[in-house]
């Protein structure tokens, strides 16, 4: 059974995001792109799932539209996020390395495409959702979506990381106060996550990363 989560209200940063069920640091200023052939968290992946038999791992990444889901996957792979254009369809990136392969789904979060979300969750390992931390007038829409998707039978018990991102603009909420108004405390079929992040500065992606690090472990045990 899992366990229930408990999100703490307070500002202050916890010391790590695996010790922790919610993860609030915030994030200083934004840096470069990293020139690594692949980022750091999907490696300590591969590694730790090294001399397993030849598998792949699929991950959903999914949010309304201009929540950052691009900017996000771009940094998992390593490439230049200064030009985004919007996703109208999906992006897909992969991760080959000692017979493993991570594939990492990024569906156009547009009003008129959200409809054919549910033709992609079949056999899905992970959700990844987006949310923009600083627009939050569309709080309540992106929390009604994601609370439709939990309740999808083929992402039953999937475990769930929600990135609060760009928590490098002022105007943006703490991720605290965003998993509250989520209500994913009561979310108890699945392991979650959430984790304050800057897609555009990278800041935050790591911990997350390494939270799906962790999940996939547990599920091999």
């Amino acid at each position: 059974m899992c366990r229930r989560h408990r999100v703490p209200m307070a500002n202050s940063a916890p010391s790590s995001p695996l010790q922790n069920e919610c993860a609030l640091q915030q994030p200083s200023t934004p840096q470069g792109s990293s020139s690594t052939p692949c980022p750091q968290g999907l490696l300590s992946v591969i590694q730790r799932l090294k001399g397993s038999p030849e598998q792949e791992l699929r991950i959903i990444l999914l949010g309304l539209d201009n929540a950052g889901k691009t900017t996000l996957l771009k940094r998992l792979a390593s490439e230049d996020v200064s030009t985004i254009t919007p996703t109208q369809g999906f992006n897909i990136k992969s991760v080959h390395s000692n017979g493993f392969k991570l594939n990492v789904w990024d569906i156009g979060g547009q009003r008129s495409i959200r409809p054919y979300w549910r033709k992609y969750l079949g056999s899905t390992d992970l959700l990844i959702y987006v949310i923009d931390s600083a627009d939050q007038k569309r709080f309540e829409e992106t929390g009604q979506e994601l609370a439709e998707l939990t309740e999808e039978e083929s992402l039953t018990g999937v475990p769930l990381l929600v990135f609060a991102n760009k928590q490098d603009l002022v105007t943006a909420a703490p991720a605290a106060e965003i998993a509250e108004g989520l209500s994913l405390h009561t979310y108890r079929d699945r392991e979650w996550q959430i984790q304050a992040c800057s897609a555009l500065s990278g800041e935050g992606v790591q911990d997350g990363m390494n939270w799906i690090s962790s999940q996939i472990m547990n599920r091999k045990k």
